[in-house]
């Protein structure tokens, strides 16, 4: 039999199936972090196992390290934190939902420049260029978009004002990397790489644990106690632009001075978010297990600084930054988003099979790159079982949340 489908009635078909993942700003961001969550750790994979391999890939024209922290910082996070941010800070300021093609705008400069950067890995330097000069744009889209928002509700609200900082973060590494790349000296590169962790990656994240993960706790726990003093956040951000001050001075025996402080204070409100009335269900729980990661990697680098403040050496060689990026960075993400994906796409408020999965192999490839990172085997084939092991924690979640963010809400509703 013919098809008498007519290219009307597919083009509106196909419009259809855009309108879906269109239908809201952490849907359409959030699939895209589901793709570079694995794209990005595969390239790496790849790598690792052809230094290990003696396999031949075409080479990026920058050290594969310096690529993988950046494109992880600046490429691979930001889907989420733009499609959250962009979804709750109007909401955080009583203001409507943004429109459409602001979004939309966002995605394409931050996918473009995305990929653009990858297809740069292949030893094709301008390509690499125009992908972190592309995913620039998108960052300055955002906070622009954003201060936009915070203007017109003429208030003064101090997470987003702590968000819009770290965003501000996220475009003066990226320019700074653009800058290496046309020809300024390392020295902006690696200024990049410490600003996408402290200046950036960890005040967005602890802003929005400090705003989100009481209030989580309050919705579903009885009689819980709300504690998120604003000072707390205030001191967040002189302590952390310490911290990357003093190591991109090489001054490591004297981190302690800023890591200290910042163990303690995250230790502290760690407690005082009373993790043991928030163990169940268990999508809480996991937000409470992955904020203690925080604490847990400055009492590691304060550790290594008073180590080298006493002559040693670095006895714990990089079991701090695995302690964040891993056990931090790894698991808030999945937990959050995990959070957010069922919130509002309608279905109930629980981690599920295949999060837990994932949230579990996590924990233990962030163990296991703290231990190899304080033995005396520092050979490439931990780091491959490392990524290896985030690859197989995150795929099945990818594949779920996808599914998620491609269908209609089971409730009916819109977004």
């Amino acid at each position: 039999m013919r098809d008498t489908t007519s290219p009307d009635t597919l083009a509106g078909t196909l419009a259809a199936r855009l309108a879906v993942p269109a239908a809201a700003p952490h849907r359409l961001l959030f699939l895209g972090g589901a793709i570079a969550v694995l794209l990005s750790m595969t390239w790496w994979t790849a790598e690792l196992a052809a230094g290990r391999l003696g396999w031949r890939l075409p080479q990026p024209t920058i050290p594969p390290g310096w690529a993988h922290a950046m494109l992880a910082q600046y490429g691979m996070l930001p889907f989420f934190i733009f499609g959250f941010l962009l979804t709750v800070f109007p909401r955080w300021l009583g203001q409507p939902a943004l429109p459409r093609r602001r979004y939309l705008g966002v995605f394409g400069l931050q996918m473009g420049g995305y990929l653009l950067a990858h297809a740069g890995l292949l030893g094709r330097p301008h390509l690499l260029q125009a992908g972190f000069t592309l995913m620039l744009a998108a960052a300055a889209l955002v906070w622009l978009t954003l201060a936009g928002v915070l203007r017109r509700s003429g208030r003064r609200d101090r997470h987003a004002l702590s968000s819009l900082l770290a965003l501000g973060g996220e475009c003066f590494g990226l320019a700074a990397f653009d800058a290496y790349l046309v020809g300024a000296s390392p020295w902006w590169a690696l200024l990049a790489i410490q600003a996408g962790t402290f200046g950036y990656l960890l005040p967005v994240y602890l802003t929005v644990c400090h705003r989100m993960i009481p209030f989580f706790s309050a919705n579903v726990v009885a009689g819980y106690r709300v504690v998120r003093p604003d000072w707390t956040l205030l001191l967040l951000w002189p302590l952390l632009l310490a911290h990357l001050m003093l190591a991109f001075a090489h001054a490591f025996a004297w981190l302690w001075l800023a890591d200290l402080p910042l163990a303690v204070l995250l230790g502290a409100l760690a407690l005082a978010w009373q993790p043991w009335k928030a163990m169940r269900p268990g999508l809480l729980a996991a937000l409470h297990i992955a904020f203690a990661w925080a604490p847990v990697a400055f009492v590691l680098y304060t550790l290594q600084s008073v180590v080298l403040l006493a002559g040693g050496s670095f006895l714990l060689g990089r079991a701090p930054l695995h302690a964040l990026a891993i056990g931090f960075f790894g698991s808030m993400l999945l937990a959050m988003v995990t959070r957010v994906t069922q919130g509002h796409s309608g279905r109930p408020l629980r981690m599920g099979a295949v999060a837990w999965f994932g949230f579990a192999v996590l924990q233990g490839v962030a163990v296991a790159r703290i231990v190899a990172a304080v033995s005396t085997d520092h050979h490439s084939s931990w780091l491959l079982l490392a990524v290896s092991g985030w690859l197989l924690a995150f795929l099945p979640w990818v594949l779920r949340s996808a599914w998620i963010y491609l269908t209609p809400r089971v409730d009916g509703c819109e977004g």
